[in-house]
């Protein structure tokens, strides 16, 4: 106990009653003579009234009252109370005002998180006085948040203190309820024992709360002067030098048990999980502890322990225990033999044991990488010995997991913790087995391989064929009915069929020289009239894919010219000039759209001569000679290989013109057996086909002439080079025998 705490406190109460009386005194006359608005809250008490949709209106504040708290790490906030109660101020003040301050506070009203607050601050300083008396409060009336932001006074036991730069974290155990106090760090505090301590301690309580949904989770006292943490009575003895206590008579009665008493046990680590609990056996029983000590033992270790006597599902537990590691020999318990009757009826809890079950499923989950940067997985196994399902679990890295390995079905024999939890009938709720190390079990059986699944699987599979089957040999038997059916009425119309086929069959022969030729003509005209009604319907869209497209784009260019004609002249002769470029390439494509006016279908068409007459024609005017020559049986072709080889010649002589500067050039067609090639040489200044204009710069000829051999499934070949001329073969194959009607036909058909 700190001397002189009490007295110093109750000194202070008249003297801090006095000046807060002056002070609201004052504030009434100054509030009476001001102009605020009368809605103006002015003290803590109306602020907490409100609800969150009153206190989301941002209703002006004015409150006079002491800061209670005010931590470093709150960036300027605290908590203020007056005479009616105590409110959290938010926002950032800097300065920030300190514990024991008289300070006058204007700001707005808002939610907060948990309870109403006062934000948008501004404070000015009134002088000091004594921190408001705590009220003695039951413990579960603060740990139900009614008395967020309250000056409250509790008593507790510390179960555990953990040292800060400035404040002690002391978890404090009161009413059976955990809460965490900070009181600020000093030599008076350090240098006592504090664990296992009965305090009295007075400060502001703050709930810890979920922002998203406004919901508490836990209360947290802060204590801002030393005077307000008052030890009152410390551990007697240390716990480590009590005599040490069987496990088993952790929950039993003894005589003169003092509340709140740490009890000294001794036994072998089972099994532990760091900073959270561990197993311990001392050939009496099992315990579990519980403790946030992060100092890790292997299986085998003997500790000694000292912790408080509690319970958790009605079942004895050691908690906030403290260990430290004894001299005796490294010594691995045995597991225990048990039975299911015996652990329903609680007698192995927190005991190693070894239990047999059939394995039923499992499931994996992993985990975050550990501090060796290795990824760990917890695998649960479901499991099933008599009548009672139980689950057991145990951690590995991923790339060593043993347990995935066992067959499902398995009888297996596991050694493991015994953790069972009761319900409120003190019967058993749950089982899990706690696994030290994933080989902590063993196969004794394998399941047989005609398990019911498979004996399932097997029989519907086996009622599938037999349906089928039957279905099969149903829809066979009515398809032969039908069949002998028809077969019987086949029979009888061909007999009838074959009387009228003997007199027909002379007057069949009397027609048949007449249909002939009739059919023969009246297949020629259709092919005429479908070769004729083809060609319009290609010229129609060649028509419409240049000469319309070219049309528009010199409307186009025009209407610029005009429109800059005036102020840019130069720029208007570039659109004109381009115009110009339109005009010539849509003569070209008005020349070779009356080219493909002639109809093959109505005169005998001739490929040499139709490359004589567009060379006349685009070469009238030029200085270049054109020579065109065929080699080996001239014949009719099919009219998508003459049309398309005529197209190639055509765009080939074009770009002699415009771009080859040539003064000969030759075009040969070679009627092969099989084939049919065409060679197109010229004597001009040739070119290197990776520099060659293409596609992006606006020339599409050489992927014109690209697409066509593709089309025709023939192979094109260019040679050129600077100086050198240039070389364009293309070789189509063809049917060996094609007749005019044959050459009609095929554009048809494709």
């Amino acid at each position: 106990m700190i001397p002189g705490a009490t007295t110093s406190a109750r000194t202070k109460q008249p003297l801090f009653r006095s000046v807060i009386s002056v002070l609201a005194l004052a504030w009434f006359f100054l509030a009476s003579s001001s102009t605020a608005p009368a809605e103006t809250l002015t003290n803590a008490a109306q602020v907490l009234s409100l609800d969150a949709a009153a206190a989301a209106q941002k209703i002006p504040v004015r409150i006079t009252g002491v800061v209670t708290a005010a931590e470093p790490t709150w960036n300027g906030k605290f908590f203020v109370q007056d005479e009616t109660s105590g409110v959290f101020v938010g926002n950032r003040i800097v300065p920030a005002p300190q514990p024991g301050d008289v300070v006058e506070v204007t700001g707005v009203t808002h939610p907060g998180s948990y309870a109403p607050i006062v934000t948008s601050p501004k404070w000015k300083p009134r002088g000091n006085a004594p921190l408001p008396e705590a009220r003695r409060v039951p413990i579960e009336r603060v740990m139900a948040g009614a008395e967020d932001g309250q000056r409250v006074e509790i008593e507790g036991i510390v179960r555990s203190v953990i040292p800060g730069k400035t404040h002690l974290d002391v978890y404090l155990a009161s009413g059976g309820y955990r809460l965490h106090v900070y009181p600020k760090a000093s030599a008076a505090l350090n240098s006592q024992p504090l664990i296992g301590a009965r305090v009295r301690v007075r400060g502001t309580a703050a709930a810890s709360f979920n922002a998203t949904l406004r919901h508490m989770l836990s209360v947290v006292l802060f204590i801002p002067q030393e005077s307000d943490f008052i030890v009152e009575e410390v551990e007697a003895v240390d716990p480590f030098d009590e005599d040490i206590l069987p496990l088993k008579s952790v929950a039993q009665y003894r005589r003169n048990v003092a509340p709140g008493q740490r009890m000294h046990v001794k036994g072998v680590v089972t099994f532990q999980r760091p900073g959270e609990d561990l197993f311990i056996e001392d050939g009496t029983a099992g315990l579990h502890v519980r403790s946030r000590q992060p100092q890790n033992f292997e299986i085998g270790d003997v500790v000694e322990i000292a912790g408080f006597a509690d319970f958790d599902h009605f079942l004895p537990v050691l908690e906030d225990a403290v260990f430290r590691l004894t001299g005796d020999p490294h010594a691995p318990a045995e597991p225990k033999s048990v039975t299911m009757a015996e652990i329903q009826a609680g007698l192995h809890h927190a005991d190693l044991i070894r239990l047999t079950a059939k394995l039923l499923d499992r499931s994996t989950r992993h985990g975050r990488p550990r501090g060796n940067g290795r990824h760990w997985s917890r695998t649960v196994l479901m499991l099933q010995h008599e009548d009672q399902v139980f689950t057991a679990e145990a951690e590995s890295p991923d790339s060593e997991n043993p347990l995935m390995g066992i067959p499902l079905g398995s009888a297996v024999e596991v050694t493991g913790i015994c953790f069972t939890e009761n319900g409120e009938d003190k019967k058993l709720q749950s089982l899990q087995l706690l696994l030290p190390s994933p080989e902590s079990f063993r196969i004794v059986e394998k399941p047989n391989w005609l398990t019911p699944q498979r004996m399932l699987i097997g029989v519907s599979l086996l009622l599938v064929v037999l349906i089928g089957a039957v279905g099969w040999s149903l829809m066979v038997s009515k398809r032969n009915a039908v069949l002998r059916q028809l077969v019987r009425d086949r029979e009888s119309a061909q007999d009838a069929l074959q009387q009228a086929h003997d007199l027909l069959e002379e007057r069949v022969k009397e027609r048949t020289a007449q249909l002939k030729f009739q059919i023969t003509a009246r297949k020629e005209s259709e092919l005429q009239y479908k070769a004729v009604l083809s060609e319009r319907t290609r010229l129609a869209q060649e028509l419409h894919d240049t000469l319309e497209q070219s049309l528009t784009g010199i409307a186009l260019q025009l209407d610029t010219t005009a429109k800059l004609f005036e102020q840019k002249p130069q720029v208007a002769n570039r659109h004109l000039e381009l115009a110009r470029d339109l005009l010539s390439q849509s003569q070209v494509d008005i020349r070779r759209s009356v080219w493909d006016l002639r109809s093959r279908a109505l005169e005998e068409f001739d490929l040499s001569g139709a490359l004589i007459t567009s060379a006349r024609q685009l070469t009238d005017g030029t200085s270049i000679h054109f020579e065109v020559c065929a080699k080996g049986r001239v014949r009719p072709l099919p009219e998508t290989i003459e049309d398309n080889l005529l197209r190639i010649a055509q765009e080939a002589m074009t770009n002699i013109i415009k771009h080859a500067q040539a003064s000969n050039a030759e075009i040969e067609l070679d009627y092969g057996p099989r084939t049919v090639g065409m060679r197109i040489r010229d004597n001009g200044r040739g070119f290197l086909q990776e520099e060659c204009a293409g596609p992006a710069e606006g020339h599409f000829g050489l992927l014109g002439i690209r697409e066509r051999v593709k089309r025709l499934g023939g192979e094109l070949n260019i040679e050129s080079a600077p100086g050198a001329g240039t070389l364009l073969s293309v070789q189509v194959a063809v049917s060996p025998d094609v007749t005019v009607e044959d050459a009609l036909i095929a554009p048809l058909a494709s």
